[in-house]
């Protein structure tokens, strides 16, 4: 295994540990799981804790001083410069079910600013990366968004949609009837998506922080835009509805349409 240096995260750095987390996620995937439900009612399994654990053991390791948010096990360290925010598997329900879409999201801020991102597909073995100012990539593949400017003829992709509908039924309704393809997920598959020029539009619903930086960078480098539904700026919000677009006047028209 291939040791990273202490001090300053590198782009390299997020994707071998990427790499690494999906690699632990595979042990436990299709297999006998245990699971439990949180206060929210949202699931967690020994590979949730198994993947942060391990991810948590790295970045402890390499990068002494550095803070460290993870979904399951919280913060500590949190007044460090340097912060890195894990979600160990992102789609405990696709998880669980054996549905492959499940994903692993790392990112790396210094004073609050996200510089790295990995967004890994464990099952797919797939790792996308972002660094600010440089791009975003698969692999070696540098990433463009489609750059698509018109709602009429968007693809379209609605993350929490049942919670979407029961919180907002009409703004759901007004999503159903715009775009021309609309797809439903869970995961941050989409997003990924949307940074390959495939999708145009993404919109979801009840974020953490650990849900939307490292995708919304990924976007970002990839050319697109990412806000909550107001258009307001992410940074490390709690339960927001976000939106995703391939260009600046496709993203003005997802804010009209979620206003109404």
């Amino acid at each position: 295994m291939r040791q990273i240096g202490m001090g300053a995260a590198r782009l390299e750095d997020a994707a071998d540990i990427a790499g690494i987390a999906a690699h632990e996620a595979m042990r436990f995937f299709r297999g006998r799981l245990g699971i439990e439900f949180k206060a929210d009612e949202s699931p967690v399994t020994q590979a949730d804790r198994g993947v942060e654990a391990r991810v948590r053991g790295l970045i402890a390791e390499r990068f002494p001083g550095h803070g460290i948010y993870g979904e399951e096990q919280g913060i500590e360290g949190g007044d460090a410069r340097a912060l890195w925010v894990i979600d160990p598997i992102d789609g405990t329900r696709s998880f669980i079910s054996g549905h492959p879409l499940f994903g692993f999201l790392l990112s790396h801020l210094v004073d609050g600013e996200p510089r790295l991102a990995a967004v890994g597909m464990p099952a797919l073995g797939e790792i996308y990366t972002a660094e600010r100012g440089k791009g975003a990539f698969r692999g070696a593949e540098r990433l463009t968004v489609s750059g698509r400017r018109d709602l009429a003829g968007a693809t379209i992709y609605v993350n929490e949609g049942e919670k979407i509908w029961r919180a907002h039924p009409e703004t759901f309704a007004r999503i159903m009837g715009a775009g021309t393809t609309r797809r439903f997920a869970y995961d941050c598959y989409p997003y990924a998506l949307l940074a390959m020029g495939h999708v145009d539009l993404v919109i979801d619903f009840d974020l953490q922080p650990y849900d939307f930086v490292a995708v919304s960078l990924l976007v970002e480098e990839a050319g697109g835009a990412m806000t909550d539904w107001h258009g307001n700026r992410l940074s490390m919000q709690h339960n927001i509805a976000t939106v995703a677009a391939a260009s600046p006047e496709l993203h003005r028209a997802a804010l009209a349409l979620l206003a109404g």
